[in-house]
Order: structure tokens, then C-alpha cells, then sequence
């Protein structure tokens, strides 16, 4: 029997399809289908839009699927919560819902949204905010371009941002950050009691995440003489340990090892001064965790 995977439709779609494919997996998809093709006889695959997938997983039409925290709050899903994967559209940070409005609005804090009218897409998560700080609201549901609402059609906004720069284009202003999410690896709860396809999603789990590590590291290869290794050492912050071998020449060691992307161009240096030589960095296509 095949693993039933959902795939987010929309927003996430194109940089889900460009993870799996790092993981291992290629998925195709036709322009009028929502039935991905994928090179796993394992596997058969849906595009489900990120909004409703924790339903659908909850029920047992999908078997896994990715989707938000946000969503499965939205929607109060049971289901498991089996990998924290975080990547978005554009990056791999956390995206935010805030609460929003225009710049010369009067209100500054949730404690002013008293009788007012909110815009959002995640009524129920507004709800639950709103409740929590006691206030008492006017929540309808946007079907999109909820920026735009303010100030003539909402006083005030819950809208999902990475940057902020879409509300500061529509002349918003974040007022509060309401709740942090990154996307998931969920699954049907019964799924997880079936032993073989609680291991495929595991394994499913183990080659996404090893994707996702992989995009902020790369490889560093040099060659170190033996009298400078322990100042070369001393130097990496490795994600284990380097890799040192020996080399044809019994006064030199090769030493292979893996760094955040981000520190390349302070290491280097670091490393030329305590006497590494023929530094090469290389990409990763997926590191197993």
C-alpha cells in the first residue's frame, strides 16, 4: 500500500517540489492535474493547499503531509507533528502572523482593537488571541489581498509576513507579533501504529531534514602541515569533528570538514594565519542527521 503525501499547494508548492528534490525525490507536476507524479513506487502524491492539509491528514485521506503550525492550530488537527522542517517561500526562516495597521491609525495595541473590525485569513487563530487579551472584536474572514482592506474596509489586520515589506508597501505597520510558525511533517495518527509506513515517513523525515541542514552548510577542504594542525583545529567549529588523513608527503594532513556558509569569509583568513593552505569549499547536497 503507497504512502498518500500532500503536498501544499500555492505559495509553498514550488520550494517543496525544489526540497524533495534535494532529499532524493523528483516530483512532477502537470499544469491541470493535482496529482503530482513522484519516482517512489512507494509514494503517490496530492497538492492540498497548506490551509486545509491538517484536516485532510487528521482524517486519514492523506497518509503525511507539510504544512504549517499555523494551520494545524487553525484548524485544531490532531495529528502528529513528526519534523520541524524550516523553510518558507523565500527563505529558510520562521514566517510570523502580526497584527497590523495603517500608519496613522489610533490604535497601538491589541487593547484598542475593542469593537473593532479585523481582516484576516486565520480567523479562528484571531479569535484565540483576541480572547486571550480579553477583547472583543468584529473577526471576518479575507479571501485574499487582506493588506489592502485598511482602513476602509478593516480597522486592523492578522496577516502572515517573512519581511514585513508587503505591509510596509500597503502602508501598514506591525503593532504585534502574534504567533511564530515554520513548516511541518505531519501525520495521520493511525498511520504512525502501521509499521511499515510509520518507517518510510521516518526515512521521508531523515532525507528532509538532512536537505534542510544542508542549505547553510558547506564543505572546507585544505591541507594543514602537521606542526600547525592543532591551531587549524582550534580554528573550525565543526558540525562533528574534521575528517584529517594523512597525505604522500608524512609532514602535511588533508582535513575535510563541514561550517555554516555564513562563517566562510571569516574562517578562511583565520585559517590561512594558523597555516592551512589549498582551501576549497564545496557544496553539500544533504547531510543525514
Amino acid at each position: 500500500m503507497k504512502l498518500k503525501l500532500g503536498i501544499p499547494k500555492g505559495s509553498l508548492q514550488e520550494s517543496t517540489i525544489k526540497l524533495f528534490k534535494k532529499a532524493g525525490f523528483n516530483i512532477n507536476v502537470s499544469e491541470r492535474s493535482y496529482f503530482p507524479t513522484v519516482d517512489d513506487e512507494e509514494m503517490e502524491c496530492m497538492l492540498i493547499r497548506a490551509q486545509e492539509m491538517a484536516r485532510y491528514v487528521e482524517d486519514g485521506v492523506l497518509d503525511c503531509g507539510l504544512t504549517g503550525k499555523d494551520w494545524i492550530l487553525e484548524n485544531n488537527a490532531d495529528v502528529v507533528e513528526v519534523a520541524d522542517l524550516i523553510y518558507s517561500k523565500t527563505s529558510l526562516g520562521k514566517v510570523k502572523w502580526v497584527l497590523a495597521v495603517p500608519f496613522a491609525s489610533k490604535i497601538k495595541s491589541v487593547k484598542d482593537l475593542q469593537g473593532k473590525r479585523i481582516a484576516t485569513e486565520a480567523v479562528n487563530l484571531t479569535k484565540k488571541y483576541l480572547a486571550k487579551n480579553k477583547v472583543t472584536a468584529n473577526v471576518e474572514f479575507s479571501w485574499g489581498a487582506t493588506e489592502v482592506k485598511p482602513p476602509k474596509l478593516a480597522d486592523a489586520i492578522m496577516e502572515i509576513t517573512e519581511t514585513g515589506s508587503s505591509l510596509r508597501n500597503n502602508n501598514l505597520k506591525i503593532i504585534d507579533v502574534v504567533l511564530e510558525s515554520n513548516t511541518k511533517l505531519i501525520a495521520n495518527k493511525k498511520t504512525m501504529k502501521d509499521p511499515k509506513k510509520r518507517k518510510k515517513i521516518e526515512i521521508l523525515k531523515m532525507l528532509l531534514v538532512g536537505a534542510i541542514i544542508s542549505e547553510e552548510k558547506v564543505g572546507l577542504k585544505m591541507n594543514v602541515s602537521k606542526k600547525d594542525l592543532d591551531k587549524v583545529i582550534k580554528v573550525l567549529p565543526a558540525l562533528k569533528k574534521p575528517t584529517v588523513s594523512g597525505l604522500v608527503n608524512d609532514s602535511y594532513v588533508a582535513i575535510d570538514t563541514i561550517v555554516d556558509e555564513r562563517a566562510v569569509r571569516v574562517l578562511v583568513p583565520e585559517l590561512k594565519e594558523a597555516g592551512a593552505s589549498g582551501i576549497v569549499e564545496y557544496p553539500l547536497n544533504k547531510i543525514i542527521p
